[in-house]
């Protein structure tokens, strides 16, 4: 759930972008995995969803180190696109049953909202249409 005021609009790195709607000051979570609310999939569950929902939920989904089970946020979290430099960085803690992601140095008002993937996601490879 995403924990810091934020919008949706087209991203020059691919596709649609997540932006800061405030300014964020490094160290701030900006989301977090909140159960109840995001959803995890088995993979029976994924196999049986409809073809469209199942592909919806895989491209912006992730596939968790810590659960092993398809992690799909249900608010604008699913759309932080991958950056090789990130401003935010995801990862695992014991208290935590997935990820909690943080600001990983100042994030000013409009600035798209990046994470590095394989800090949560090991088998993750960035597509060529990435930028």
């Amino acid at each position: 759930m995403m924990l810091i005021k934020t919008r949706i609009g087209p991203s020059r790195i691919q596709g649609i972008g997540l932006f800061a709607d405030q300014d964020i000051k490094k160290g701030t979570p900006v989301w977090k995995f909140t159960p109840g609310f995001d959803l995890r999939f088995t993979e029976e569950q994924l196999r049986r969803l409809p073809p469209r929902a199942r592909r919806y939920v895989i491209r912006y989904g992730w596939k968790s180190d810590k659960s092993h089970l398809l992690c799909f946020a249900l608010d604008d979290g699913k759309y932080f696109n991958h950056s090789d430099n990130p401003n935010t960085l995801s990862r695992y803690y014991d208290d935590e049953e997935e990820v909690v992601t943080k600001a990983i140095r100042d994030i000013r008002k409009g600035e798209e909202i990046t994470d590095n993937y394989r800090s949560f996601e090991s088998t993750f490879r960035k597509p060529k249409n990435y930028k």
